[in-house]
């Protein structure tokens, strides 16, 4: 007889299966980059289109050739620098020195966060180690039907002088998308998960449906493990709340940058969404979430160096 074998239902690359803590993604780790400029930038997912590119992949079986190209449509309203925080490395890791905060501030920010109404000067801070500014989103400016803007600490590329005097002259300026990323470069999507709601083991876990002899349930599991341990293990499929997890899609590249929504614009607005009012991104395949959820977008980490590092030509835009 074949070996039996029955490989565990549902991945345990993620654990726990928990829902995210907010709804704009966390960051943990970023990119070294010698630019002084923000690694990161707050958009908002549109929707989906398809292009047709010129392929400029000297290896593909399609090379020169016209192809077609699933692209998400990111809108990119401008953020704001409204904070500057100074840090410095201690034994027990990085501490927070003091918070520099711009003068004039959005009227929505106050049902966010409270910022000091009266900070140091920025003279005053001498022994510091790195410097992380604070952005909020704009979405006001977009058809997403929202004003309460997102808000998150953000690294900056450069030595610890470049940092300082890239914040000190862009402190309560208002950062466009262009100057954060260009065409043609990689980066990595941090988003949260579509919510399903309580589901079943079935489509929670992948497990297969019981044989129409099966007792009491046909989309349930057999049972609940070993009789000994006297206790349900972990690793047992069982209902609960899917989706709404946060994720992370390293390496999406950007296909192409936009100013003007006419070039995108579909008949009657994007579906779900509206018109793309701001700056945009196409970026080539799909990315995490629903529509007009807000998504951040880092400078890639890991970045692959055989990969191309120029943008395809666009030839089409589907509309």
């Amino acid at each position: 007889m074949p070996k039996a074998r029955h490989p565990r239902r549902g991945s345990m690359q993620f654990w726990p299966r928990k829902r995210a803590k907010h709804l704009l993604a966390r960051v943990r780790s970023w990119a070294d980059k010698k630019d002084a400029k923000p690694l990161g930038f707050i958009a908002y997912k549109a929707g989906m289109t398809h292009l047709q590119v010129n392929d400029n992949r000297t290896k593909s079986t399609t090379a020169g050739e016209k192809i077609f190209m699933p692209a998400t449509i990111i809108e990119c309203p401008p953020m704001t620098l409204v904070g500057i925080l100074f840090y410095k490395q201690t034994a027990d890791g990085w501490k927070k020195l003091s918070q520099i905060s711009a003068e004039k501030q959005d009227k929505y920010l106050s049902r966010l966060i409270s910022l000091p109404k009266k900070s140091k000067k920025i003279e005053d801070i001498t022994e510091f180690d790195d410097i992380r500014v604070l952005v909020h989103s704009n979405p006001s400016k977009t058809s997403i039907g929202t004003k309460k803007p997102r808000i998150i600490e953000v690294a900056l590329g450069g030595s610890k002088d470049e940092k300082l005097a890239y914040a000190k002259e862009n402190l309560g300026k208002d950062i466009a998308v262009e100057d954060v990323f260009g065409p043609g470069n990689y980066v990595d999507v941090h988003g949260i998960s579509k919510g399903k709601g309580f589901q079943g083991t079935v489509k929670r876990y992948g497990v297969p449906i019981r044989q129409h002899k099966s007792e009491k349930v046909k989309r349930g599991i057999g049972n609940l493990g070993a009789w000994t341990p006297k206790r349900v293990d972990y690793r047992v499929p069982q209902a609960g709340k899917m989706g709404y997890h946060l994720r992370t899609e390293y390496n999406k590249q950007v296909i192409k940058m936009g100013t003007d929504g006419k070039e995108i614009a579909q008949k009657g607005g994007i579906t779900k969404y509206g018109e793309v009012k701001t700056s945009y991104l196409l970026i080539k395949g799909s990315v995490i979430g629903p529509r007009k959820r807000a998504v951040f977008l880092t400078q890639a980490i890991r970045q692959d160096p055989k990969a191309v590092k120029e943008a395809p030509k666009v030839v089409y835009i589907a509309q």
